[in-house]
C-alpha cells in the first residue's frame, strides 16, 4: 500500500435497531480507523471526501473517503510508520492538510499527495493539537514541556501521567506556523499545562486553548488569547465550585459552546461569545463525555462509557429538551482513536462518529433523526 493507491467502498448501511435511524458504515477492515478530533473538519473538496487515520497493514496513515461512491484513498504512505493523525486539521481555503509525524509537522496537498516539512518541534517538547486559522494562513498549535524521563506517560492510551503533568505545570508555548513558508512565532507561553488550541473558523486572530488537567483542579479550563495584541482572558469565568470544559467553536466563528456542572452537581450547557457576552446557559440532563454542535439548536452526545449511546438535545424556548437517544454506537472508548467523538457534518443532517462495536474502530455516518420522532 502507498500514497494514491485507491480501493473499493466498504460502505455498508444499516438501521439501529431501537430507534429506526439510518447509519452508513464508511469503513470495514481488520484495523482500528477514526476520524479526526470533534473539533477539526475532516470534510473537503467541497464536502464530498473525508479524511480519516486507519492502521491498514500494521501502518498508520491517512486516508480521503468519497462520500458519493465510498471509495478509499490512502493519502501518506509515511517511513517510520508512526504519525497521529487525530491531531490533524485542514486549511479552510485549500485542500491541504496538517499532521505531526515524528518531530515535524508536515502539510499534505490533497491533490498532489506532494508533502513539505513546515516547521520542527524544539527538541524537549510534547505535541499536541493543531488547527488552522480562518484566513488559512497559519497553523497554530501547543507544545509543551516532555516531562516522560520523570513520570510514566501515555495520554492518548488511558491518560496515564495525566494528574501527575497538570501537577508539574510544564512550560507550555502557544506557535503560530506560516502555512506557506513554515515561519513560526510563539504567541504565548507560561508555566501550565496548555492544551487543546482551536482557532475560530470566523476570525483569524483569535483562538480558544485550556489549562489542561482535572477539571475540578485547574484554576481554569476555558481561556481566549488576541494573537494581535497577545492579550488572553479567561471565557465563561466560573464560580467558585463549578466546572466547564470540553470547549469548541460553533460554526459561526463567534460563540464557543461547554459544557460543565455547577457546585452543587447540577449539569448544564452553553454558549458564550468570545469577548463573553451573549451567555446562554441551562440546566442540561444526561451526560456524555463529548459533546458537539453547529449551533446551540441541537446537541449530539456520546452517552458516555456506561450508556453507550447517541444521545440528541434540542434548545427550546430558553431550556434544553432531552437527551433522546438517537442510537447504540457500544464504543468502547479504550483509547482516543477509539473515542466516538460525535460531530455533525456542516450541514448538521448527518452525525459522523468512531465506533469499535464490530471489534475494530470504524467511521460511521449517522443521518440526524426528527428530534419529535425520538422515543422519550
Amino acid at each position: 500500500m502507498s500514497a494514491g493507491d485507491t480501493f473499493p467502498s466498504e460502505s455498508r448501511n444499516f438501521i439501529d435497531a431501537q430507534t429506526g435511524v439510518k447509519i452508513r458504515q464508511l469503513t470495514d477492515y481488520k484495523a482500528h480507523s477514526h476520524h479526526l478530533y470533534f473539533t477539526n473538519p475532516g470534510w473537503y473538496d467541497g464536502g464530498k471526501k473525508l479524511l480519516f487515520g486507519s492502521d491498514r497493514c500494521n501502518r498508520t496513515n491517512l486516508f480521503s473517503l468519497g462520500l458519493e461512491s465510498g471509495e478509499i484513498t490512502q493519502v501518506t504512505d509515511l517511513e517510520p510508520a508512526r504519525a497521529d493523525f487525530l491531531f490533524s486539521s485542514l486549511n479552510p481555503l485549500r485542500d491541504e492538510v496538517y499532521f505531526w509525524h515524528e518531530r515535524f509537522l508536515v502539510a499534505l496537498d490533497l491533490k498532489t499527495l506532494q508533502t513539505r516539512k513546515l516547521y520542527r518541534v524544539p527538541d524537549g517538547y510534547a505535541v499536541n493539537m493543531t488547527n488552522v486559522t480562518a484566513d488559512g494562513q497559519y497553523v497554530c498549535t501547543g507544545i509543551y514541556e516532555d516531562l516522560s524521563m520523570r513520570f510514566a506517560v501515555d495520554l492518548l492510551h488511558g491518560y496515564v501521567g495525566f494528574e501527575a503533568y497538570w501537577e508539574a505545570k510544564p512550560h507550555s508555548q502557544i506557535i503560530r506556523i506560516n502555512t506557506d513558508d513554515g515561519s513560526a512565532e510563539v504567541v504565548f507561553e507560561e508555566d501550565y499545562w496548555i492544551g487543546h488550541v482551536n482557532t475560530s473558523p470566523k476570525h483569524p486572530h483569535i483562538i480558544t486553548y485550556c489549562h489542561e488537567g482535572p477539571w475540578h483542579k485547574v484554576d481554569h479550563r476555558i481561556w481566549g488569547l488576541d494573537m494581535n495584541d497577545g492579550r488572553n482572558w479567561k471565557i465563561r469565568p466560573t464560580e467558585a465550585g463549578d466546572q466547564a470544559g470540553h470547549e469548541y467553536w460553533l460554526a459561526d466563528g463567534e460563540h464557543i459552546g461547554y459544557h460543565g456542572h455547577y457546585e452543587n452537581g447540577e449539569r448544564f450547557y452553553g454558549s458564550i461569545r468570545y469577548d463573553n457576552s451573549e451567555k446562554i446557559e441551562s440546566s442540561f440532563s444526561g451526560e456524555s463525555m463529548h459533546f458537539h454542535s453547529n449551533n446551540l439548536n441541537f446537541i449530539v452526545g456520546d452517552g458516555g462509557r456506561d450508556h453507550p449511546h447517541l444521545l440528541l438535545w434540542r434548545f427550546q424556548n430558553g431550556q434544553f429538551e432531552g437527551p433522546r437517544q438517537i442510537l447504540t454506537h457500544r464504543g468502547t472508548f479504550q483509547v482516543q482513536q477509539l473515542h466516538v467523538h460525535p460531530r455533525f457534518n456542516p450541514d448538521g443532517n448527518h452525525i459522523l462518529f468512531t465506533s469499535d462495536m464490530s471489534g475494530y474502530g470504524q467511521l460511521y455516518l449517522a443521518q440526524t433523526p426528527d428530534f419529535d420522532a425520538l422515543a422519550t
